[in-house]
């Protein structure tokens, strides 16, 4: 006999609570920061971390896969990096007198992009497939990626020298976007001891594995969503589609995204149904940088956030 719902939807709270608080012993960042992350996972999202150098990007994605136990792979974009060594490559094999394909990075549970506005156009559209699609396609053959897979991808919002900025069809494939920010005076000051004596993410242990985060997700799904509560994220994303301060507003991708991570902050709750404050409370991570703000409301200091808040104002919550 299978256990009762409620039972396993607050076993994935527990879940998510462990993860949230394992990542808080490497990384000094605010514990909503660190739960949002944790909630794209389980809306089996991607993320795109944008903040000042060395602020613990790379850390907080490291320090992820450690929590989970699952594969992972780093990836330096750079200038001269190529798609295939981003996909894999069909190698030539003399024995056997056939091509034989070699996976790459992109083939790992968790796959960090570092600095990914550094790679040619032609290189960061070799992700938009595998994020989208969960395949990469070599030379017309197609090779699925295992679950959970995740890319978090950094880039520093200060240097545009030497840069390509990300298209909108790929930022519009990032569930959300997170800034990490510095810590508090005596937070700072711990981690200088930690760091330059026994850095925690060294000795960091799992807290769970691949198979709970692919339950997390298959747990996510299942979240009763009500009908206004759907009309409710549509409306969300017609007022900014309506602002004239807005050159593009949010897609439906976007109210895809927006729904997957409120249902799994309903279950990070331990509830089996989503309410209007899930959706309120991950709107701006998810909505934020996918609007494109007009020239002339840009040099004014509106910024994607702004817009992203008046319009949880405007919209009626449904009752």
């Amino acid at each position: 006999m299978s256990e009762p719902e409620s039972l396993r939807t607050g076993e994935a709270a527990r879940t998510i609570d462990a993860v949230v608080a394992n990542l808080g012993r490497v990384l000094h960042a605010p514990e909503e920061t660190l739960r949002l992350c944790v909630l794209c996972l389980a809306a089996e999202g991607h993320l795109i971390l944008e903040d000042f150098p060395g602020v613990g990007k790379t850390m907080l994605a490291k320090a992820l896969a450690r929590s989970l136990d699952v594969s992972f792979s780093r990836l330096q974009f750079t200038p001269d990096l190529l798609p295939s060594d981003v996909t894999g490559v069909n190698v030539f094999n003399q024995r056997s007198n056939e091509f034989q394909f070699r996976p790459g990075p992109v083939f790992a549970n968790l796959l960090l992009v570092d600095e990914i506005n550094r790679a040619s156009p032609k290189t960061q559209a070799a992700l938009l497939e595998c994020m989208q699609e969960q395949q990469v396609t070599v030379d017309g053959e197609s090779y699925e990626l295992g679950r959970p897979f995740m890319v978090m991808a950094t880039q520093n919002p200060i240097e545009y020298e030497g840069t390509y900025p990300l298209p909108e069809a790929q930022l519009d494939r990032f569930t959300m976007r997170l800034e990490i920010g510095y810590p508090p005076l005596p937070e700072e000051a711990r981690m200088l001891t930690e760091q330059t004596g026994d850095p925690p993410l060294e000795s960091l242990q799992p807290v769970a594995d691949a198979q709970d985060a692919v339950a997390l997700a298959d747990e996510a799904k299942g979240i009763y969503v009500e009908e206004s509560l759907n009309r409710y994220a549509v409306a969300l994303l017609r007022t900014t589609r309506s602002d004239s301060r807005l050159y593009l507003g949010a897609s439906p991708r976007a109210g895809i995204a927006l729904l997957r991570v409120a249902k799994a902050r309903a279950l990070a709750d331990g509830r089996e149904f989503l309410s209007p404050d899930d959706i309120k409370a991950v709107a701006v991570p998810v909505l934020a940088h996918r609007l494109i703000v007009a020239p002339e409301a840009r040099s004014s200091g509106i910024s994607g956030e702004t817009i992203v808040q008046d319009a949880l104002e405007k919209t009626p919550v449904p009752v």
